[in-house]
């Protein structure tokens, strides 16, 4: 489960100011450890399709904002997908 401290933690590794919380960085990195949590939760619970459906979301909504970081500044895009190693 997602608690409050996982996620001050994952908002403290990847803010890029004191007040920041809302940036798309610290947005990617709290889907994508929400994503990597909930694959977990499938992998032994493979008819959960509420889940599934719930992760295929979150999916989208990283997409997304991954597509506006890189139409935005290619070199933000590229940190962030080495950083939370997202390709290979």
């Amino acid at each position: 489960m997602f608690t409050k401290e996982k996620k001050q933690k994952v908002i403290a590794e990847y803010k890029k100011s004191d007040s920041d919380t809302g940036s798309p960085e610290v947005q990617i990195a709290i889907l994508t450890s929400r994503i990597n949590e909930l694959t977990e939760h499938l992998k032994m619970h493979k008819k959960d399709h509420s889940s599934r459906r719930g992760l295929l979301k979150m999916v989208g909504n990283r997409s997304s904002l991954l597509k506006y970081v890189k139409n935005k500044d290619i070199n933000r895009y590229r940190q962030i997908i080495s950083r939370l190693g997202l390709r290979k």
